[in-house]
């Protein structure tokens, strides 16, 4: 296993669409084992391959391993099928804009199909912060940020901090 240099924001791959994989062989399986040992080792719960430069529709998650067991996940060519009308308001991260927190309204639940390791296709339903996690991690791979769904005030007065990130 490696730990990956996660890309940083402003570089370009963020806004790109994710190239589809089409199916899951044992590069696919490396590269999501490597993806968790590299959001471990950032303490992040989630990452996405755009973060790590790859333009590729994966992206791995663990919402529980800071407080109790982990409970690693791996998400490969990822729809939302379904979503909440009601919204939850919650404080985003993002291991490739580190340091600037973002206040975003999103869906409290989803339904979303991918496939896993083993190319098998899954659908379940996300709440609480899974759902969160799962919908931040999938704007990923259409090319959003979480900084893109700020209120205006927000972003505006989080553009000193982006600014730096641009510049380091």
């Amino acid at each position: 296993m490696s730990i990956l240099p996660i890309v940083l924001y402003p570089d370009p791959v963020l806004r790109r669409t994710a190239e589809p994989l089409n199916g899951v062989d044992a590069e696919t399986r490396q590269l999501a084992e490597d993806m968790l040992e590299t959001m471990y080792d950032a303490t992040g719960r989630g990452l996405a391959a755009p973060q790590i430069g790859l333009s590729k529709r994966l992206f791995v998650m663990d919402c529980d391993w800071k407080s109790g067991t982990p409970n690693p996940r791996v998400f490969i060519d990822p729809e939302i099928l379904s979503a909440s009308e009601s919204l939850a308001i919650n404080t985003e991260g993002c291991l490739s804009i580190p340091g600037v927190p973002a206040l975003v309204a999103r869906p409290d639940w989803v339904i979303l199909r991918s496939l896993d390791l083993d190319g098998l296709e899954v659908t379940e339903m996300f709440s609480g912060f899974e759902a969160i996690a799962v919908q931040h991690e999938l704007d990923h791979l259409n090319g959003r940020l979480c900084i893109d769904l700020m209120d205006p005030g927000a972003r505006a007065a989080a553009e000193p901090l982006l600014e730096r990130l641009g510049h380091e």
